[in-house]
């Protein structure tokens, strides 16, 4: 049992997957910096100083200075801004794996393409024509 889990720990795809997850996880952490201090800003600045990730509304009608005081006061929130975030997110890094994707898809069609294709020399004959002819020749004399 042990040596089946070895080798299928040691087949290509899984190792391929634990890569995959260990960049996508470094790659959330790099579109989350890109959506909070540089997408939110431009947002801010185009809708007049909204910020998206404190815009929040108490169920219970309470009213509080940001979305943290009321979650740690325990009101129930809607936080609109944390979804429109998420959102935002899921955008992005859809856009940035489709755009990684299609450039993957490119290289290899490049990579499985043959390269231009040599014109045909005539080589003349082959050596089995070589020795026919040899054999035909010491037949007739």
């Amino acid at each position: 049992m042990i040596q089946e889990f070895k080798d299928f720990i040691a087949k290509g795809n899984v190792m391929d997957m634990a890569v995959g997850i260990i960049i996508g996880a470094a790659f959330t952490a790099i579109v989350t910096s890109l959506v909070g201090d540089i997408i939110n800003p431009i947002i801010a600045l185009f809708t007049g100083g909204i910020d998206f990730s404190g815009w929040f509304y108490t169920l219970d009608g309470s009213e509080f200075a940001s979305l943290a005081a009321a979650q740690e006061a325990g009101a129930p929130v809607f936080a609109i801004g944390s979804f429109i975030m998420a959102v935002i997110n899921f955008l992005i890094i859809a856009f940035v794996v489709f755009m990684l994707v299609k450039m993957v898809n490119r290289i290899k069609e490049a990579a499985e393409k043959p390269d231009d294709v040599a014109p045909e020399v005539e080589t003349g004959p082959s050596e089995l024509d070589v020795l026919l002819e040899i054999r035909d020749a010491l037949s007739k004399g």
